[in-house]
């Protein structure tokens, strides 16, 4: 019998290893060991925020220097942790080899000076995370107030279906000089641990290092969580998860126990009518709706699934749409490799749905879905299919609309990203959109590929959030002691 993967933990600055305790990763595509946590629980939280002052001892230029460091050792060829998790990732991950090979080579990229510096200042600004910032001067007594941003005692309920989760949540800790308790997920528990680890390895004694935990332990399991959720000892939890997952997370909220939730998504497609104007628009806007649906194998909540058309439902609009699913199931087949490859587990259920709809006589049109190289379904009337909800694995349906209204309002607070196309739709569509819920307005073809990270997620700003904000007031003595002295007759 082959035995379980060691997971070993990192604890401020400290491995611990002996691994006695066995879970089977999500899905049963593995096993693996860990520490048992319950025993590590003390050292685990920082009982006293002032304990943090060792992160202020350093400037921000120090934190960029130290994380390019760390950067230059998580090369995938040179650093085993990594290759470990990677390794790993290609047994658990929905993402395919080579895109996951072309995700862990980009890591160092992510801890490079240039790309830290634009993410802080950004997403947090990095006066207000370097020192106390005047604000213009009050009206009433002249005097400035001053803000600071200030790290906290965070707890992250990371996700595993793409890497960087985990890598964004450690340089966001560190440039927020905040204390870091990190779970891993079931489908990706080395990931942060390889970093932690290459920390440790490089300055076990850093205050970056000593203000980061990586530790795994089976959600659910109240003997650990009461423990750490408490306010007297963790100030934020920033949490990725289902809706059970959050709801379980929720009973343990009280006063001073901030919730964060980046919590799953679906995303949406809206093609106006222009893109019919002649073969060749058709064929790049079939290419473009390829990227949105196959970056990344689909396992992003930013990819698209249900595509709204505005090509009408008449016969002349539904030979439209069904010109468009073909053309993009053959783009998605030629996608490059790092990008998209056909789904190595395809879900079983979802394929019963696709070979369902090829007896459902004229609803549906169906390219692809025999194997598992993805499929577009054509609805043959402004319905979605009644499963629109499992649509994975390269898996859309087009869905011809006779008005713009139809797809405006499928938009809910549960779409993230709507891929639009032409650019002029951003311009009359932005606003409905925003007020029904959408969060994230991109091309066409630009859905999962973040050319710009440093902006607000989910309909937050969760680095923000994540930072204790801190007013500083001055005001005027004369003008106090005056106030007084009126409220004492």
């Amino acid at each position: 019998m082959r035995s379980p993967l060691q997971i070993p933990f990192i604890i401020r600055g400290e491995l611990i290893d002996n691994c006695t305790l066995e879970f089977g990763g999500r899905g049963g595509n593995i096993a693996f060991s860990t520490p048992n946590l319950k025993n590590y629980l003390d050292r685990l939280t920082l009982n006293a925020p002032s304990k943090m002052a060792d992160l202020y001892a350093l400037t921000f230029d120090d934190i960029v220097d130290f994380l390019a460091q760390v950067g230059k050792k998580l090369v995938l060829s040179e650093n085993p942790h990594l290759q470990a998790a990677y390794d790993l990732s290609c047994q658990t991950s929905g993402i395919s080899d080579s895109i996951l090979r072309h995700l862990y080579e980009a890591i160092p990229e992510m801890f490079s000076p240039a790309v830290v510096r634009e993410t802080a200042e950004r997403l947090v600004g990095i006066d207000y995370l370097e020192k106390w910032v005047e604000q213009p001067s009050r009206v009433h007594t002249g005097k400035p107030s001053r803000i600071r941003a200030f790290g906290a005692r965070c707890v992250h309920v990371i996700a595993g279906n793409v890497p960087m989760v985990g890598v964004g949540t450690v340089i966001r800790n560190a440039f927020t000089r905040s204390d870091a308790i990190i779970k891993t997920p079931s489908n990706d528990p080395l990931t942060a641990t390889a970093i932690a680890r290459t920390m440790l390895e490089l300055d076990p004694d850093h205050p970056l290092t000593r203000h980061l935990s990586v530790v795994y332990w089976k959600g659910g399991d109240e003997s650990i969580e009461r423990h750490i959720y408490d306010p007297r000892l963790v100030e934020k939890v920033v949490a990725w998860g289902g809706f059970a997952s959050i709801r379980h997370i929720t009973q343990y909220l009280q006063p001073g126990l901030d919730l964060i939730t980046l919590d799953p998504k679906h995303s949406a497609t809206i093609i106006g009518p222009e893109a019919f104007a002649d073969a060749d628009t058709m064929r790049s806007v079939a290419r473009r709706l390829a990227l949105d649906i196959g970056v990344m194998n689909q396992e992003g909540c930013v990819n698209a699934r249900v595509v709204y058309v505005a090509c009408g439902t008449d016969e002349a609009g539904l030979e439209h749409a069904n010109q468009l699913g073909k053309l993009t199931f053959d783009a998605l087949q030629k996608l490059p490799t790092t990008l998209s490859t056909p789904h190595k587990s395809f879900s079983r259920e979802l394929k019963d749905e696709i070979d369902g709809l090829r007896l459902a006589g004229d609803e549906y049109r169906v390219y692809g879905g025999r194997s598992n190289e993805g499929a577009i379904l054509v609805s043959q009337n402004d319905t979605p299919v009644d499963f629109a909800r499992q649509l994975a694995c390269r898996v859309a349906n087009i869905v011809p609309i006779d008005s713009m209204d139809t797809a405006v309002m499928s938009v809910s607070a549960y779409t993230q990203t709507i891929g639009l196309y032409p650019e002029s739709l951003k311009d009359s569509l932005r606003d409905r959109l925003a007020y029904q819920g959408g969060q994230r307005l991109v091309s066409l073809g630009a859905a999962a590929l973040f050319e710009d990270a440093a902006i607000p997620q989910d309909g937050i700003e969760p680095v923000r959030r994540m930072c204790k904000w801190i007013v500083e007031q001055t005001s005027d003595g004369n003008a106090l002691e005056a106030l007084a002295a009126g409220a004492s007759h």
